[in-house]
Parts: structure tokens; sequence; C-alpha cells
């Protein structure tokens, strides 16, 4: 510490907090696999693919891929071999 440190201008706290704020959420960001809205998306699927054909709750896979710049939404059904009865 200087004897002159009191005439440097301080960055205020919250300013400081913000910014910690802003790491914070980008690493969330990156350590997320994907949105929110997936595994609900997921549920939803599945209870509409059960009204017609008798599947398990793994049947159905829902995952975001990047390709290039963008985001697809990669939607995977497993159907079950032959004529499946209808719910």
């Amino acid at each position: 510490m200087g004897m002159f440190d009191f005439l440097k201008a301080k960055k205020n706290t919250a300013s400081i907090a913000k910014d910690r704020l802003r790491i914070i959420i980008a690493q969330e960001r990156t350590n997320r696999s994907g949105p929110d809205y997936l595994p609900l998306l997921q549920r939803e699927l599945l209870e509409v693919i059960r009204k017609y054909v008798s599947v398990d709750v793994d049947a159905v896979k829902v995952d975001v891929v990047k390709d290039g710049e963008h985001d697809v939404l990669d939607i995977s059904v497993a159907l079950p071999e032959g004529r499946a009865a209808a719910v």
C-alpha cells in the first residue's frame, strides 16, 4: 500500500458484484448441456406418441446439437418392432 493510494479511483462494490455475476452466469451457460425446456418437451412428446403407440419412457430422446453457428433440435423416437397395439 502506497502513501497516495487514496488518490486512485476505486471501483465501487456494485460494479464488482455485477462483473462477478456476469462471470457466474457465463459459466452456468457453458456448463449446461441443453436448454431448460428439453425435459418438458421430451415428456410432452412421449405423451403424444403414447396416444398412438405403446412405447417405453426411454423411447424418446431430445437433444440440442451444434451445427456450425446453429443449434439443431435432434428428436429420436424408437418405435417397437412390428405392429404395436394402439393404447
